[in-house]
């Protein structure tokens, strides 16, 4: 479907290189970029945790030790809120 966007100039200079680097046309790298940002997840869908918060209380407390141990391991990037 065809649509518009407005992208700075200097963006799309560099869109346009690395779309010629990579052989590929600029829609193509712009698509391909979307897609892989609408399929990757930064963090835990809050649904998840709470489907295992529901379980058992053995299961809330493991859920709850594993939130910890994740933020403790993150130490080269501020921790996502989970």
């Amino acid at each position: 479907m065809p649509t518009t966007i407005h992208i700075p100039a200097a963006l799309l200079k560099s869109v346009d290189r690395r779309a010629k680097a990579l052989g590929v046309s600029r829609n193509r790298l712009i698509v391909r970029a979307l897609e892989r940002a609408v399929r990757e997840r930064t963090d835990w869908a809050p649904e998840f945790l709470e489907k295992l918060r529901s379980i058992d209380q053995e299961t809330v407390a493991a859920v709850d030790d594993l939130l910890a141990d994740v933020r403790h391991a993150r130490r080269s990037k501020l921790p996502h809120a989970l």
